[in-house]
C-alpha cells in the first residue's frame, strides 16, 4: 500500500512537473509572439498600394513652380520629394512625416509654410509612398533619410538657415538630427517620443502585456533580424545638443500612442528658447486637423520669430 502511495505521488509530481514546464514553455511562446508583432509593427513596410502611387502633390494644394525632385541617401537609395521654391524665403523647411507616412501627408502644414514666405522641402521616407523598398524602422534608418534632405535643401539655398518640422517619428527625427546638424537652426517637433523603448513599453502596458519580458524580447528581435537596437533611438538623450537653438513640441493630452509626457519630458531637458503647446483631449498628431488655420499660424509664427533672430 505505502509503495503504491509513493508511485502515485511520484506520478503527480513529475506530471505537475509537465504541466508547470509545459505552462512556462506557452508563456514563453506567447510572450515571444507579442513582441515578435511589436518588432514586425516598427520594422516591416506597409505593402503599396494604389493611394501611395496616386496621392496629392502640390498642384492640389495650387502651390505654383514646385518641382519634382530626387536625392541620394549615404546609404545609395534615390528618394523623390517635392521642392517648393518661394522667391521671397529668407529660410527653408524641410517636413519629416510620421512612421507610416508619405510626403503628402505633410502637403498642410507645407503648404501653409510655403504661403508664409518659406522654402519647403517635402520627400518620402524610404519604403513609404513612392520611394524605393528598403529596410523600415522607427527612425534609425530614416534618420539617413533626413540628413540627405537636409543635404539637398541645402545645396538648393546655401545662403538660408534651415528649419525642420516633424510629426510622431518625424518629430523624433527633427530632435535626433538637429542635435548633430548645426545647419538645422529651428525645430518644430509634433507628438515626438523620448526613446523607442519608452514608446514600446508604454505600448505594452496599455495591451496588458508585462512591460519589461515583451520589451526585451522586442528590443532582441530588432537588433537580430532588423539590425539596431531600442537605446540607439532616444531623442531624450540628445536634445541638450540643440544649445541655444530654438524647440517648438505640440502634443495632445489624449495621444494612446506617444503620450504627451514625452513632450514634457523633451522640454524639461531643452536649454534653449522652447515653447510646449499641450492641447486638451487631442489624440496622436490631432492638433492640425483641429484647427488647421490656427496650427499654421502659431507654427509659422515660431519659425519667423526665431529666425528673425539669428
Amino acid at each position: 500500500m505505502q509503495h503504491t502511495e509513493q508511485q502515485t505521488s511520484s506520478t503527480l509530481n513529475r506530471s505537475g512537473t509537465l504541466i508547470a514546464g509545459a505552462t512556462a514553455i506557452g508563456v514563453v511562446g506567447i510572450l515571444t509572439g507579442a513582441a515578435a508583432y511589436i518588432a514586425a509593427l516598427l520594422n516591416e513596410r506597409t505593402p503599396t498600394t494604389i493611394t501611395d502611387l496616386y496621392s496629392f502633390s502640390p498642384f492640389e494644394t495650387n502651390i505654383t513652380g514646385f518641382e519634382e525632385i530626387t536625392f541620394p541617401t549615404v546609404d545609395g537609395l534615390t528618394l523623390p520629394g517635392w521642392w517648393l521654391p518661394n522667391a521671397h524665403a529668407t529660410a527653408t523647411i524641410v517636413g519629416f512625416g510620421g512612421h507610416r507616412s508619405s510626403g503628402s501627408d505633410l502637403l498642410g502644414i507645407g503648404s501653409g509654410l510655403w504661403r508664409a514666405g518659406f522654402n519647403v522641402l517635402l520627400f518620402d521616407w524610404r519604403s513609404r509612398g513612392r520611394s524605393p523598398i528598403a529596410q523600415h524602422s522607427l527612425a534609425y534608418y530614416e534618420l539617413r533619410d533626413a540628413q540627405a534632405a537636409i543635404e539637398y535643401a541645402n545645396q538648393r539655398t546655401p545662403d538660408l538657415p534651415l528649419g525642420v518640422v516633424g510629426f510622431s517619428m518625424g518629430a523624433a527625427i527633427s530632435i535626433l538630427l538637429a542635435s548633430r546638424e548645426p545647419r538645422i537652426r529651428v525645430v518644430v517637433a509634433d507628438s515626438p517620443f523620448t526613446s523607442i523603448r519608452d514608446v514600446v513599453e508604454s505600448g505594452a502596458k496599455r495591451l496588458g502585456l508585462p512591460v519589461r519580458p515583451v520589451t526585451y524580447l522586442a528590443d532582441l528581435i530588432t537588433a537580430l533580424r532588423y539590425g539596431y537596437r531600442f537605446d540607439d533611438v532616444r531623442p531624450i538623450d540628445v536634445v541638450h545638443a540643440l544649445g541655444s537653438r530654438p524647440l517648438f513640441l505640440i502634443h495632445g493630452t489624449a495621444d494612446s500612442v506617444i503620450p504627451y509626457t514625452h513632450s514634457q519630458q523633451i522640454y524639461a531637458r531643452a536649454q534653449g528658447p522652447k515653447d510646449l503647446w499641450i492641447l486638451p483631449d487631442l489624440e496622436h498628431c490631432e492638433a492640425y486637423f483641429a484647427d488647421r488655420p490656427g496650427y499654421v499660424a502659431r507654427v509659422v509664427d515660431f519659425f519667423t520669430q526665431h529666425f528673425a533672430s539669428l
